[in-house]
């Protein structure tokens, strides 16, 4: 199986074969993009670091947990590194299950979990020439 962290663009096809399981009639697809605008500011692009070993451990906890707690069949999830344009793919999380409920839950679980707890950081570039890094949780706001 491919990482969970990509320095290239992620392959749906490669991660769509991978999965295939004819036992499952429900395949559930959540991507993630680079959007223009965030908080109203343009955005250029993004940079994308992580705790490369801490990030991989978590991510494959997330998908083991998503097999367990929703009787899903399968459950990958990538996210890419590096720089990114907007408009590329971020994050791919592909699900397949026997039918859609449990397809579709596992599939918010996976996306939802993923923002919540890997050490992955996201550097926001703006049209103006400012950037920043944005907070991966709701931390408290550190001090100026």
């Amino acid at each position: 199986p491919m990482k969970h962290l990509q320095p290239m663009a992620l392959d749906l096809a490669n991660l769509l074969a991978e999965t295939d399981d004819p036992t499952c009639g429900a395949l559930v697809v959540f991507g993630g993009t680079v959007r223009n605008l965030n908080e109203g500011k343009a955005v250029s692009g993004i940079e994308y670091t992580a705790h490369a070993p801490l990030a991989e451990k978590t991510l494959a906890e997330i998908e083991r947990e998503a097999l367990h707690k929703f009787k899903v069949k399968q459950c990958r999830i990538l996210h890419r590194l590096g720089e990114l344009q907007v408009g590329d793919l971020s994050v791919l999380v592909v699900v397949r299950a026997a039918h859609r409920d449990e397809a579709f839950t596992a599939a918010q679980y996976a996306i939802d979990t993923l923002k919540r707890r890997v050490a992955i950081w996201k550097n926001e570039y703006y049209s103006d020439g400012e950037s920043r890094f944005l907070e991966g949780n709701s931390l408290a706001a550190s001090p100026e």
